[in-house]
């Protein structure tokens, strides 16, 4: 795409001067004045003096307000004092002005109306300086990040249609080409699940009137996009600042728009500038169009992220950005000039294609291929408008002659005009017939246009574009739209043309050589184009050319000659299997230099490489890792080494103590154990115990119940002082309690103690509501004693009694919820105590468990315990990570934070070093701060009496080493495992990996280092485990992962097959040290979703000198679009609070909504008569509410569901970041009274 860009330049800046001419002082207007653009500087130079003195008086100005500009940018007053922006943007605006005059012919021009001399305002031109260096100090800011975020959901977002053209407009366009290339780039986007629509603002078709090349592709391809692609294109919109662009954004709220920032001209660049600074302004991000770059998962691209200050340039220049807006894209009637004294409007020319359309509509009835129409409409429309031009030129016979002394080029006869449309005519009947492998296979031709014939090939683009204008508007005409990229193909034009001009020039007949088909085909064209012309004589189909007048001259080459001749190039031959294999087919057509070349026979054969030096420099080849300092190693004999081991590792398992409470385990090696397996197997089948078992069991029961009654005994010691605690102050007497759970292991004293908690809460609830009276209360309170209840319901349901039952049913009946102490004493009987409505909570249960308890809500748990974990009950997602681990499979595990997956990796390292003293498992992070913090919890959890020179973990990263290679557990970053497995010194110890756990491998599909975690996971050969939090496509990764490991599985079977026929791999097995294990390439998917905690988003603005904190409902951030188009995103989920929330909102909104009463919180069926709500209940609540939302906008409720998410969006006050940051202090303090500390924040 860059390389296409520079081409273009490149021819623009050599074909710039060709269009400067002395004569342009003579043409009726200035250069200046033509639709849309500002003169070029070719064109300042051929003018008057007077001109030029304003040129730099325009400089100076610039200059002037460059310098104030930068001192109202304080924020980036620092970085800009040394950058001259006028320079910078001088170059960028004379490239784009030349680009532009390369389509550009004195011959033809399109000129306003009416010749407008006056220049414009002082004002205007400093305005568009100021927005210049406006957006060249946001575009300077621009960061190279990923576009589409790999592992959620894409954001929606805008391509502006006309900087998609720019992107792909090389130095010769192949219309098929230019199509194909837009075609890619937008397929690309949306295989990486990108959502997006384009938007070609009808202002901005204004500025192609002078290049109708342009013109009639940017057509083509609105109506290409519109009828032969999925993508959805919008042109209702005049430009950025019109009012149904504002409603738009309103409604879609794009997260960014791709925009160029240079133009075709200079004009357009303003006109783009305008369109950044107001996106910007309306708080949409902006992509550049130029830099952006793709591999299989990504796309790269500069993005400029909005600020305050964009709005408040925006709302301080609004009217001069109206002002600016409305000069560059104002229409003033122009019209078309050719030979500079032809001239015709263009109104004119559309209304004859207008007529021609409706007399071409009788003529097919049936409508044909767009081809076929444009053809015909195109040339009929040129030659009937060409003949008029002629006709209505009152131009002497004397000025003719002065005008051509002077060099200009003289206008086509319509004899000569009509054979170029005859030529015209054949091609599209090549194209309609020729297959496309054929027309690869056409000459290069070297040849270009004449100055003659260009006025009139461009006039008839100028004709294609209001015939594709006129046919998108024609709905009772059947047309084939399938070929609106393969309108024209200018080389195939060039070939037909240099044919019979050939012809002609030999003297030769002009014989039918075409063939019946293509013979007929242009027949039917040209007759056609006969019956459209009317009155005009057009000559019949045969011959072709009827005159000699030359349509192509030759391009100037210069040639050099060299007196060296050139050597031959070729490869030299390499016999391979691999090469072979890798190449196939390939091979046979590459060019292969001969035994007795003199670069085959001056190779010294026979000689062996044995990579021991650096191929430039000589030197000796030394292992990457030795150059990473060694710190420590316990292979050390050094006393002072010694010691900083020590230290060392007495350093780690403190730090590690305060990672993790549990104390360290100590691992004992169990292949003693191991080897009277079998011995232990025949035990357990035993059918009888014998008496051995039954005393050691005896024994243990007996323990069980003495320190059981120890227990029972301190918490009747702790029982009152804690009792009275909680009355003292809730919050740190239920975090006492808490602490009491965890240090207690019988189940039945933490009844006990759950039990005394309640009766506690319950009294300062009964305390609370009699100091509050009639006023309103803190139902935090009420919620301590609604989660006791939750958690002896769930948790102790074995040893709840029926007088414990009758309690809670008490409490219930206590706090309000009859209808729960009903469901769960199964009595319906009245209370008798007429006090229970003084401490009555005023919510339904329902409404209160899931507004209030929020987060205390319990997730769903399995009771029955695992030998293989000791201190917790794992889920069933979690025992699938066991049973992975013990099967020696790999996995994929894809859980939020904190939600217990990092426990398999533990787990995994627990059984390798019991395994044996050899296996390895290596840990791989992707920062040196989580390597540091997982080495800690290694030291922590795990102690292992092993060999002299062996120790438990080991680190390898850029900046340190130690027991890199004597450790049974690494702990390292991607980029140095990657070292050891090439490393051809470290093949020994590769080969005793038994596991390699790679934690957050979503860098997978990062910025940065993302090959190397791929090298990795397709280079290991042992089972794995991948964990992440935040991979979007699991089962796709997973997919990949399996297909690595079966290739290995038959890279292994070859092996193995090939060694079983060899008789010296077979005599020469060496026993590992390493335990055989069976070998498992089986990948396991793991996935699981529910957050152990929800997060909840809130927005803080600052209003005044205090901060506004706002809670912000995640259903803010869609649309009605979005969830029309694309439904709600899967990452985006809603805390019970926010489910309450959004069914609120919805009664607001349609009070006579139908699904109110069974979508209420009392009545929905998960929830009714429910004493214990869980979160899996709250989710399909939630899924329930959203499936309902999106209902309302197939039954047409759009205005409602657009009002309620106005109603959840927050209202944040907007001010500058520095003003934030100067009241950061007392951003703290209100945190702190909110109770929201300790936070983290990202500075």
């Amino acid at each position: 795409m860059d390389s296409a860009e520079r081409n273009f330049k490149k021819v623009v800046r050599n074909d710039a001067n060709m269009n400067a001419s002395d004569d342009d002082k003579h043409s009726e207007c200035s250069d200046g004045e033509k639709i849309g653009f500002i003169p070029t500087k070719e064109d300042k130079e051929s003018g008057s003096k007077s001109n030029s003195d304003e040129h730099h008086d325009t400089s100076d100005i610039a200059e002037a307000a460059i310098k104030q500009m930068l001192k109202e940018e304080e924020d980036r007053e620092k970085e800009a004092e040394d950058l001259d922006y006028n320079d910078a943007h001088g170059i960028v605006t004379t490239e784009v002005t030349q680009l532009a005059s390369q389509t550009e012919d004195q011959d033809f021009r399109v000129l306003p109306h009416q010749c407008d001399s006056q220049s414009p305002e002082i004002k205007h031109v400093e305005f568009l300086k100021k927005l210049r260096l406006h957006i060249w100090a946001c575009l300077s800011r621009a960061q190279y990040v990923s576009l589409l975020k790999d592992f959620v959901e894409s954001e929606f977002f805008v391509i502006d249609g006309d900087s998609l053209l720019l992107m792909f407009l090389d130095e010769k366009i192949q219309y098929l080409n230019f199509f194909y290339q837009i075609e890619c780039f937008l397929q690309d986007f949306t295989e990486k699940g990108a959502k997006y629509v384009i938007v070609f603002f009808k202002d901005a078709e204004q500025m192609y009137f002078p290049y109708p090349c342009f013109l009639f592709l940017r057509t083509a391809l609105i109506e290409h996009l519109r009828h032969n692609t999925g993508t959805t294109v919008h042109t209702e919109f005049s430009n950025c600042l019109s009012s149904k662009w504002e409603i738009f954004l309103k409604k879609s709220y794009p997260y960014f728009i791709i925009v160029s920032d240079v133009g075709l001209t200079s004009l357009q660049t303003d006109y783009l500038s305008i369109l950044i600074a107001h996106s910007l302004s309306k708080k949409i991000n902006v992509v550049l169009a130029s830099g952006q770059e793709y591999d299989i998962l990504r796309v790269y691209g500069y993005h400029v992220q909005n600020v305050f200050k964009h709005r408040l340039f925006f709302q301080k220049y609004k009217r001069d950005l109206q002002y600016a807006c409305e000069n560059l894209v104002k229409y003033r009637e122009p019209f078309v000039c050719l030979y500079e004294h032809l001239k015709l409007s263009l109104k004119t020319i559309e209304e004859e294609v207008c007529q021609t359309v409706q007399l071409l509509k009788q003529l097919w009835p049936k409508g044909s291929d767009i081809r076929r129409v444009v053809c015909v409409l195109a040339s009929s429309v040129a030659l009937k408008i060409y003949s008029k031009m002629l006709e209505n030129a009152s131009t002497s016979v004397r000025t003719k002659t002065k005008r051509s002394a002077r060099g200009r080029s003289k206008p086509l006869s319509p004899e000569e005009a009509a054979d170029l449309c005859r030529i015209q005519c054949l091609t599209v009947a090549f194209l309609l017939h020729m297959p496309l492998s054929q027309r690869a296979q056409i000459r290069i031709m070297k040849s270009c246009w004449t100055k003659q014939v260009l006025p009139l090939i461009k006039m008839q683009q100028l004709c294609t574009y209001f015939a594709l204008t006129q046919l998108s508007d024609t709905n009772d005409w059947k047309l084939d739209l399938t070929y609106l990229p393969d309108l024209n193909d200018d080389s195939l034009l060039m070939n037909l043309a240099h044919y019979y001009e050939n012809k002609c020039t030999e003297g030769l007949e002009f014989e039918k050589e075409l063939g019946k088909e293509l013979e007929n085909e242009y027949q039917c064209l040209w007759n056609t184009v006969q019956k459209l012309s009317v009155k005009y004589s057009l000559g019949d189909a045969f011959p072709v050319r009827k005159t000699s007048q030359l349509f192509l001259e030759q391009q100037q080459t210069v040639f050099r000659d060299y007196a060296e001749e050139i050597p031959k190039i070729g490869l030299i031959s390499v016999k391979s299997d691999l090469v072979k294999e890798y190449a196939g087919d390939v091979l046979k057509d590459l060019p292969v230099l001969g035994s007795n070349d003199p670069s085959v026979t001056s190779l010294i054969k026979s000689k062996e490489f044995h990579e021991l030096r650096h191929w430039h420099s000589g030197r000796p080849l030394t292992e990457e890792y030795e150059r990473v300092q060694c710190n420590a190693d316990a292979k050390s004999k050094d006393p002072e080494e010694r010691r900083q081991i020590q230290k060392l590792q007495t350093f780690l398992h403190f730090y590690g103590s305060t990672l993790e409470d549990s104390p360290s385990k100590l691992i004992v090696h169990q292949g003693d154990v191991s080897r009277n397996a079998n011995a232990a197997v025949k035990k357990t089948q035993k059918k009888h115990k014998s008496k051995a078992e039954t005393i050691a069991e005896e024994n243990s029961r007996r323990l069980k119940t003495k320190e059981e009654q120890k227990e029972q005994e301190q918490w009747k010691a702790l029982c009152i002082p804690t009792e009275k605690e909680i009355k003292a102050n809730l919050t740190v007497g239920i975090n006492k309690l808490e602490k009491f759970l965890k240090t207690f292991k019988s189940k039945s004293v933490k009844f006990s103690i759950e039990m005394t908690g309640l009766s506690a809460c319950l009294e300062v609830w009964k305390e609370h509501c009699r100091e509050q009276g009639d006023r309103s209360k803190d139902l935090s309170k009420a919620v301590q004693v609604m989660r006791r209840i939750h958690i002896l319901l769930e948790k102790y349901q074995d040893l709840l009694e029926k007088s414990h039952l009758q309690k809670l049913t008490r409490y219930l009946r206590l706090l309000g919820f009859e209808n729960l102490a009903c469901s769960l004493s199964a009595q319906t009987e009245e209370s008798k105590n007429q006090n229970i409505s003084n401490y009555a909570i005023k919510v339904g249960p329902a409404r209160f468990q899931l507004q209030y308890m929020d987060y205390y809500l319990l997730r769903e748990e399995r009771n029955d315990p695992d030998p293989r974990v000791q201190h917790f009950i794992p889920d069933t997602w979690q025992r699938e990570l066991l049973d992975a681990v013990d099967n020696n499979e790999s996995a994929v595990i894809v859980a939020p934070t904190s939600s217990g997956k990092t426990y398999a990796s533990y787990y995994c390292m627990e059984k390798v070093l019991k395994t044996s003293n050899e296996g390895v498992v290596v840990y791989v992070a992707p920062t040196k701060a989580l390597v540091n913090q997982v080495v800690g919890t290694i030291y922590s959890r795990f102690t292992k009496n092993l060999p002299d020179g062996l120790v438990v973990c080991g680190v390898f990263t850029r900046d340190y080493r130690n027991d890199v290679l004597n450790s049974q557990i690494l702990v390292t970053v991607p980029q140095c495992l990657e070292i050891l497995m090439l490393s051809p010194r470290c093949q020994n110890w590769t080969k005793r990996i038994q596991y390699v756990i790679f934690d957050e491998v979503h860098c997978l599909g990062g910025e940065i280092g993302a090959e190397v975690w791929e090298h990795l996971l397709v280079t290991i050969r042992c089972p794995f485990l991948a964990l992440s939090a935040t991979v979007s496509n699991p089962e796709h990764l997973t997919e990949w992962l399996q297909s690595v490991k079966r290739y290995w599985q038959r890279a292994k079977n070859t092996i193995e097959r090939s060694s079983m026929n060899t008789e010296n791999t077979r005599n020469c097995k060496v026993k590992s040290k390493v335990q055989e294990q069976k070998k498992s390439y089986r990948v396991r998917l793991v996935l699981y979703e529910e957050r152990y905690n929800d997060l909840e988003k809130y927005v803080c603005s600052l209003k005044g000198s205090d901060f506004v904190i706002e809670h912000c409902h995640p259903c803010a951030a869609l649309t009605v679009n979005h969830i029309e188009n694309y439904g709600f995103p899967l990452d985006l989920s809603l805390s019970p609070r926010e489910s309450i929330q959004l069914y609120d909102t919805m009664v607001k909104v349609w009070q006579k909504w139908p699904r109110a009463q069974e979508l209420d919180p009392e009545e929905f069926v998960s929830f009714k008569n429910k004493v214990v709500i869980k979160k899996a209940d709250v989710r399909k609540y939630e899924q329930e509410l959203k499936k309902e939302l999106s209902r309302w906008i197939v039954l047409g409720q759009r205005q409602k569901v657009n009002k309620l998410l106005e109603h959840l969006k927050p209202k944040p006050v907007d001010c500058s970041e520095r003003e934030k940051w100067k009241h950061f202090a007392s951003f703290v303090d209100k945190l702190h009274e909110m109770d929201k500390l300790p936070a983290i924040f990202f500075m």
